[in-house]
């Protein structure tokens, strides 16, 4: 079955507890749930992995190579400075989506701007819970599937 796979950064294990202002109530299970829901609605498998150490999403990333057709990656804090990722990302040739459930460019300047961008098919920002469905949808469009 053809497989996304999907990527959480640092702190993410916390959504749902870590200020629910930025990035409200609803957990990573919930949202991680939407996406596989979604995937399996277009024929996709979807492998999770939440690590708040850069290393492990390198490593992830790498073993995705030839094994998934897209990855999704919500980077959390290491999309603003994490050269690292960005250069693992190009190495992966499928579709690559960055996803943040809050609007970074609306918050601290330190967030505006995000050094993976550059190495990613397409980027969802700021729609919260929903953007996990949108980025799985846009991932299989991407990929010549579903609307």
């Amino acid at each position: 079955m053809p497989t996304i796979l999907l990527l959480s950064g640092p702190n993410l294990n916390l959504f749902g507890q870590r200020d629910p202002s930025a990035y409200g109530t609803d957990t990573l299970d919930d949202m991680v749930s939407d996406a596989r829901t979604a995937a399996a609605d277009h024929g996709y498998e979807l492998d999770h992995l939440q690590s708040n150490h850069e290393g492990v999403l390198v490593d992830a990333i790498q073993d995705a190579r030839g094994r998934c057709d897209a990855i999704i990656i919500n980077p959390g804090a290491l999309g603003h400075y994490s050269y690292a990722l960005a250069d693992a990302l190009l190495t992966f040739e499928g579709v690559k989506i960055e996803l943040h459930v809050s609007n970074t460019a609306a918050r601290e300047a330190w967030r505006h701007h995000s050094v993976i961008s550059a190495a990613v098919t397409g980027t969802i920002i700021g729609l919260g819970r929903a953007g996990y469905r949108l980025a799985v949808d846009g991932a299989v469009a991407k990929l010549g599937g579903g609307s």
